[in-house]
């Protein structure tokens, strides 16, 4: 008589789709993964945005600012710049001559911390405003 011990090729196929016992919980595994890295990926991703939406921020900054040193309004320009471009931002106007340049940079914030983006601008005063901005 034989024993009713299972031999080791019934021991390692389960059942009639000959699948492995001890791959019981695997697919499990693989789908925690998969939603890890799939997060991993979405994160970066509205990361990027963000950083980039900023960066449109910085740059329309500059450019209204640089608009409106050119028509002979410096102070109402940094104004409008800090309006427009994210929360604390830097803005810098630079006139040298009738040559205007603005640049505008912010840091970011929360887990993009330490990502810095920048916006520049450059114009050149209207006729009749040389040495009246500043």
């Amino acid at each position: 008589m034989r024993s009713p011990r299972v031999s080791d090729a019934e021991a390692t196929v389960g059942g009639p789709n000959g699948v492995l016992r001890g791959d019981r919980g695997m697919v499990t595994v693989e789908a925690a993964l998969a939603l890890c890295s799939l997060m991993v990926v979405l994160a970066l991703a509205v990361g990027a945005v963000a950083a980039a939406a900023a960066q449109v921020r910085c740059l329309d900054a500059a450019r209204e600012a640089a608009r409106l040193v050119a028509r002979g309004e410096p102070d109402r320009a940094r104004q409008v710049a800090a309006s427009i471009a994210p929360g604390g931002a830097r803005v810098e106007v630079r006139v040298v001559g009738d040559e205007i340049a603005v640049d505008v940079s912010a840091e970011l914030v929360g887990r993009l911390r330490g990502l810095t983006v920048t916006g520049r601008a450059a114009g050149v005063l209207e006729p009749g405003l040389l040495g009246g901005a500043g």
